[in-house]
């Protein structure tokens, strides 16, 4: 018996698998660059979420026609998948369709008659996108922060997956005891005739068409990390970290509020020196100007990013043609936080200042103040990232480090520091804004 073909099965397994695991340690390294955030509180309320959002797209189906045909291709691809078991097993140990030895060719049938429908249904779902993207150019795909690279890596994956649905059917069509089995082929016995009949002909196409498939998903797989697919993964952990509160909640500085109350406190000694067993202090850094400082949370948020672009399409201040895109704020994040792990990478484990920061590099203050704090995005988001968390975090560092609020900002903070009032009236005129 030949060994080759299963010795190289193995080798392009292993290297394939391998790469994907240094990449995910990769990835799991660079999200704990956030800073620590403790998050155990209400699992159950949090195990439910992961089901309904992440598995149950939930809030996918808010837009029917794109929540439709992504059910499709989410359900189809993830189940069609499960072929990929036999293949592995076929490859390493020299079997042919090992499941229909194991189990009754009433089930097998069943199981390989539904994944030719699904992957049907998956390559007609794609070529939908495909050209929602690229001939009626839906205005959330064609932002600025689409163009390049997003763009295109939109489309590699659409790409991709109309090729493994092909060679999949493909692969079941020129398969001749598959065929003279006659069950499962529910749609490969339609594309067959299409190859002729000429056994060696078949052969060489079957192989190459399940050589092809296995090592199509192993690139698929390996490509998530570089694409914005890899929510894929993410959206699950995503979800179940996702913020509970209510949405119009934001949490208080500890260090800001231990401040207010004791200016507050009149029987409070400003000046008197921390206890000896004082364990508090403050923080280093108010804000956020580098994805370091943000949370490994936001980071998470970042990585899972789908580039739907739901929340942008949502945003009121972007739809009045400012410049904030909560899309971009969350690719940016993630762009700027490749860059600060490849600067770890190059340098042996440490990071090495290299000039540039998340402020200004990547996001403007003219961004970061467009924003209304509505919480549009945060609601549109179909796996529950909070892009307004990032965008806050980043203004503290702008009006606590740098105070650099806008004029309006400022000129409100002191009207209420000594009007006692956002209005610029004193006390006994503060009604006189009712005659402006």
């Amino acid at each position: 018996m030949n060994y080759l073909p299963n010795i190289l099965f193995a080798i392009i397994l292993i290297a394939g698998i391998g790469y994907f695991a240094s990449n995910v340690k990769k990835l799991f390294r660079n999200i704990k660059l956030g800073k620590a955030q403790e998050i155990n509180d209400n699992k159950p309320q949090r195990w439910k979420n992961m089901a309904m959002i992440a598995l149950g797209q939930s809030k996918m189906v808010k837009r029917p026609v794109s929540g439709f045909f992504h059910i499709i291709v989410y359900v189809g691809f993830v189940i069609i998948n499960i072929e990929v078991l036999e293949i592995i097993i076929d490859g390493l140990f020299g079997t042919h369709r090992i499941g229909s030895e194991i189990l009754p060719e009433s089930v097998y049938g069943f199981l390989i008659g539904t994944f030719e429908i699904l992957a049907t249904l998956v390559f007609i779902a794609v070529v939908i996108f495909w050209i929602r993207r690229n001939i009626i150019k839906l205005k959330r795909f064609m932002s600025a922060e689409m163009k390049g690279w997003p763009k295109n890596d939109g489309n590699i994956i659409l790409y991709f997956e109309m090729v493994l649905m092909t060679l999949f059917l493909v692969m079941n069509a020129t398969d001749v005891s598959f065929q003279l089995a006659n069950s499962g082929n529910v749609i490969s016995q339609f594309i067959s005739p299409l190859f002729g009949d000429n056994p060696e002909t078949l052969h060489i196409i079957e192989r190459g068409a399940w050589w092809l498939h296995i090592i199509g998903i192993l690139i698929f797989l390996n490509y998530l990390y570089f694409s914005k697919h890899l929510h894929i993964l993410l959206a699950f952990p995503n979800t179940y970290f996702g913020k509970l509160t209510p949405k119009g909640q934001f949490p208080n500085n500890d260090a800001v509020t231990k401040e207010v109350m004791l200016m507050m406190d009149p029987d409070a000694d400003p000046y008197a020196a921390p206890a000896e067993d004082a364990t508090d202090e403050p923080p280093v850094k108010f804000g956020a100007s580098d994805v370091q400082d943000l949370s490994w949370l936001n980071l998470l948020n970042a990585y899972s990013c789908t580039e739907c672009g739901r929340c942008t399409s949502e945003c009121p201040a972007n739809l009045t043609g400012k410049k904030l895109s909560p899309r971009k704020i969350m690719m940016d994040t993630r762009d700027r936080l490749e860059e600060v792990g490849k600067n770890i990478d190059a340098n042996k484990g440490v990071f090495v200042d290299d000039g540039k920061q998340l402020l200004n590099d990547y996001i403007t203050p003219e961004e970061l103040w467009a924003c209304t704090s509505c919480n549009a995005c945060v609601e549109a988001c179909p796996i529950s990232i909070d892009p307004l968390n990032i965008i806050m975090e980043m203004r503290s560092y702008l009006v606590m480090e740098e105070s650099a609020a806008p004029m309006e900002l400022n000129n409100m903070m002191t009207n209420i520091e000594n009007n006692g009032a956002p209005w610029p009236y004193n006390q006994q005129d503060r009604l006189k804004w009712k005659d402006e």
